[in-house]
């Protein structure tokens, strides 16, 4: 069990294990407005994932798109957190930030053997994310989605999309993803183009709306409604695991945020 601190202040208790298929968390979890504002006065900096991870179920980590990390790291990462506990991870931008998405292969397989998977059962999907100006080419990004594989040292790989141009929002790219299995990431509450159809055996959200002048960066009502949502994903038929961060916005509420919608969710 985990003891979390809900929006009220109250403790609430997660059960993680039985709640495994509800994954909800922050981007990252170095963060200097979160010092006072989610961690402890204090609390030591090499302490933070500890203590992010107690009060939350999942956190994507962002800084592999910008460079390689050493399996150190992802192994003490992992032992740092609950079982139960579990990390998107964000694809290289290498991969990605490129005009022919055919020629990512090198990449993929070098992001693959950097030492991710030492994460083990705490690996959940990795998401690769395009840039703005990225527009769907429907045989390149074929040839993009074959690359990424379904396993690795023989434990399976999910994979999510996030596309930010608006060609995206096609039946031909929905076509595509549901053929490969793969999430086409909700970037919601944002401008970049809203596609919530289910592609893939699980659901990967990023909501994007928090607010300073919010104390839990949304206004009640939204935060209810996306504890709804996530219910009601949960409850289909088509959906398994759920993973929601809350991501951009007013940053530092990001965290209060997670742990309020954490907290409407009924025990199990």
């Amino acid at each position: 069990m985990v003891t979390a601190r809900s929006n009220r202040g109250r403790a609430v208790s997660l059960s993680v294990t039985q709640k495994s298929h509800i994954h909800i968390g922050v981007g990252g979890w170095n963060y200097e407005p979160w010092r006072g504002s989610f961690y402890p006065q204090g609390l030591a900096q090499r302490r933070e994932l500890e203590y992010a991870s107690r009060n939350l179920t999942s956190i994507e980590i962002n800084s592999t798109y910008y460079g390689s990390q050493k399996p150190e790291s992802f192994a003490k990462w992992r032992e740092e957190t609950p079982e139960g506990f579990v990390f998107a991870v964000k694809g290289p931008r290498f991969a990605t930030n490129r005009r022919v998405l055919a020629e990512a292969g090198v990449s993929i397989k070098r992001f693959f053997t950097s030492g991710v998977m030492e994460l083990k059962e705490k690996l959940g999907p990795i998401n690769w994310q395009f840039l703005p100006t990225k527009r769907f080419e429907p045989g390149d990004f074929e040839e993009f989605l074959k690359l990424l594989p379904k396993t690795v040292e023989g434990r399976s790989v999910r994979h999510a999309i996030e596309i930010r141009h608006e060609s995206f929002n096609a039946p031909e790219f929905i076509t595509l993803a549901r053929r490969y299995g793969v999430a086409i990431v909700m970037a919601a509450d944002s401008a970049f183009p809203q596609i919530s159809n289910i592609t893939a055996p699980f659901v990967y959200a990023r909501i994007m709306g928090t607010k300073e002048t919010e104390p839990r960066g949304y206004a009640e009502p939204d935060l209810q409604k996306w504890a709804d949502q996530v219910q009601q994903w949960t409850s289909g038929n088509e959906t398994g695991d759920v993973f929601l961060y809350v991501i951009s916005g007013f940053k530092t509420r990001n965290p209060a945020a997670a742990m309020a919608i954490l907290a409407r969710l009924p025990p199990v």
